[in-house]
Formats: C-alpha cells, sequence, structure tokens
C-alpha cells in the first residue's frame, strides 16, 4: 500500500458491520478516509452530488431504499461514476448473483468474513488489487476474495 490517504465508501446498513469494517482498516495501518452510507438512496444521492468520488466504494447488496444490486447498474451506466471500483460485500454467496454482478461490472466480489483476522485479510488483498489494476477486472475466477484465494 502507498502512503497515499484513499478515500473509501462503505454503503451497508449493517451497523456492527461498519464498526468492524473500520476497525479492520485501521488495523491495516494505511492512510484512509471513510464514509458510513447505511442506505442506497442516500449513497447514490452522495455520488451523484459530490465533486469527490471515492477510490473505492464497498457495497453491501442488501439495503434499504435502493438495493446493491440497483446502485451497481446505476454506477456503471453513468460517465460520471462508471469507473469507480466497486468491490461487493455482502453475506449474500449466491453462484448467479455473482455472476451477474461480474457482468455488470463488479471490481471484486467479498463474502463478509466471520472473523476479524479474515476480514482484515480479504480488505488488505482487495485494497491491493484496487490500488494496482485500478478499475480492470480480475478473470471470473478470481472474482471472489476468500481469506486463501489471493487475487
Amino acid at each position: 500500500m502507498s502512503n497515499v490517504k484513499l478515500h473509501i465508501i462503505l454503503a451497508d446498513d449493517d451497523h456492527d458491520d461498519c464498526f468492524l469494517f473500520d476497525d479492520a482498516l485501521k488495523e491495516l495501518g494505511i492512510g484512509f478516509e471513510l464514509m458510513l452510507v447505511h442506505d442506497g438512496d442516500h449513497l447514490m444521492s452522495h455520488l451523484s452530488g459530490s465533486p469527490q468520488l471515492p477510490d473505492i466504494l464497498f457495497l453491501d447488496l442488501n439495503m434499504p431504499r435502493k438495493t446493491g444490486f440497483e446502485c451497481l447498474s446505476e454506477i456503471k451506466t453513468s460517465d460520471k461514476l462508471k469507473d469507480v471500483p466497486v468491490v461487493i460485500y455482502s453475506t449474500s454467496m449466491d453462484a448467479d448473483a455473482a455472476n451477474l454482478l461480474y457482468h455488470k461490472g463488479a471490481s471484486l466480489f467479498i463474502r463478509k468474513p466471520n472473523q476479524f483476522s479474515q476480514i482484515k485479510d480479504v480488505l488488505r488483498q482487495s485494497l491491493a488489487f484496487v490500488e494496482r489494476n485500478k478499475i480492470a477486472q480480475p478473470p471470473r475466477d478470481k472474482f471472489i476474495v476468500t481469506t486463501s484465494s489471493g487475487i
């Protein structure tokens, strides 16, 4: 990781998951600024109205008002937002959904780990991948990030 301060958004309605995500980032020892949004409408209004886009967006699929699927579709069809790297961060793990998300342009898919050390590991992998590749996607077989996958 470079010493550049990353602007990160986490869109997730689960406050406990947000707390763990923030703590995991802090333990990685990287420079970051984290913004939390708890529903899809708030996310999209923030992204549309903000002059500064995030370096990376972590997006939960199951949110109120507008789902992660809907947000991803809007982001990837917007000229302003389409280059924002979007990492799906969800408890859902469905192969068909993962395929759809990949084809819609998500950068990576993380199934939320149960252990704190695993959260740190998948965040470290994801941030390193996005820093190296910006908006490029990995091959489909590397799209789902696990603690043992290595991308």
